[in-house]
């Protein structure tokens, strides 16, 4: 009886390629384990698993707790539900695209908002504000005279004190930021990407809402929205700059994240560049922690650390349940982050 058969291990095709031409993976040598073990090992940053939801649904998150206060009215908007079918045009179900972009008609926005205010729950009667967002650390005070959203001011916050108005930040990866004062019954939105964050747009906010309102920091609660995790948020060299001239703390913001190639952890020597070191795109990216940044403003702005509310969602990871600018390569829709005081 002939001797059984093992079974040949099976081989990636890069493995079967480099054979062929008599070339070998690098050995695994024992000095190599010895250099990559010493020193503390970088934090894990692992991308999140997407959410099985119902695209035919429109899905309003909320911060936990926040119903205590019934004068209050807030939420946080998803992808799905809605009449857009510019982005995914092969979906069944369309999808709740909130911003006037370019690709979808001004008619399918105004009915994806409808349909938003009334799954939120608001009033008719309530007017919704909206800005035109540049990225600054500019806030604006609305009013009954102001409140309007025919021709949006420019800036990237909003506060009020006014009943019956909903302020609203649109997003697609950056940050949003709602804030109310429950003691003097005064909400505030904002828009926090990278450069509002270093600019210190929600540190600024809460500075605007003291003079307007006379709010204290201690009555202040803020809930964290929906946005591009740590995760996925790869940046340059010239964002960390710009963090470390601003703030003690910025390097507790910045994590360096391992290619996880796991070709070309086995063939190193085929990615080998003739650039400059510092200059290749190989190597450990840095990703940045958007939501902790803007969690250490609310800290510095005097808000209790239990007032603070993080979401945590990824806009990025989930790109089923939320759009991303990043994930769709800038041909996405918009989200809405919105707050008010009942009329």
């Amino acid at each position: 009886m002939p001797p059984a058969r093992t079974a040949a291990p099976e081989t990636h095709p890069v493995d079967e390629l480099l054979s062929r031409g008599e070339l070998a993976s690098a050995p695994h040598s024992p000095g190599s384990a010895r250099r990559r073990e010493s020193g503390p090992p970088p934090p894990e940053i692992r991308p999140q698993t997407p959410k099985r939801v119902s695209k035919s649904r429109i899905e309003i998150i909320r911060a936990p707790d926040w119903n205590a206060w019934p004068w209050l009215l807030h939420g946080f908007s998803t992808r799905t539900g809605g009449v857009t079918t510019a982005y995914r045009p092969t979906q069944r179900t369309g999808e709740l695209n909130l911003g006037f972009t370019e690709s979808d008609t001004r008619d399918n926005v105004l009915d994806n908002r409808r349909r938003f205010l009334k799954a939120l729950g608001a009033p008719p009667s309530m007017k919704l504000v909206t800005l035109k967002q540049i990225h600054s650390s500019s806030v604006l005070s609305i009013g009954e005279n102001n409140a309007t959203d025919s021709e949006p001011c420019q800036g990237d916050g909003l506060i009020t004190s006014q009943p019956g108005i909903l302020l609203a930040i649109q997003t697609a990866d950056c940050i949003p930021v709602l804030i109310v004062d429950v003691k003097k019954k005064a909400v505030a939105a904002f828009h926090a990407g990278w450069r509002g964050t270093v600019k210190r747009i929600v540190e600024s906010g809460v500075g605007k809402m003291r003079v307007a309102f006379r709010s204290r920091p201690e009555d202040l609660i803020a809930a964290i929205g929906p946005g591009i995790g740590a995760c996925c948020y790869a940046v340059g060299e010239e964002v960390l700059s710009e963090f470390t001239s601003q703030f003690a703390y910025a390097r507790e913001l910045f994590h360096e994240v391992s290619d996880s190639d796991p070709i070309r952890q086995k063939y190193p020597m085929l990615f080998l560049t003739a650039r400059a070191p510092g200059h290749s795109d190989l190597g450990p990216s840095l990703h940045l922690d958007l939501m902790e940044a803007n969690r250490r403003q609310l800290l510095d702005a005097g808000l209790r650390p239990k007032a603070i509310t993080v979401i945590g969602d990824c806009t990025h990871c989930q790109n089923n349940r939320f759009f991303s600018y990043r994930a769709e390569q800038g041909f996405t829709g918009r989200m809405l982050s919105v707050i008010g005081i009942r009329p």
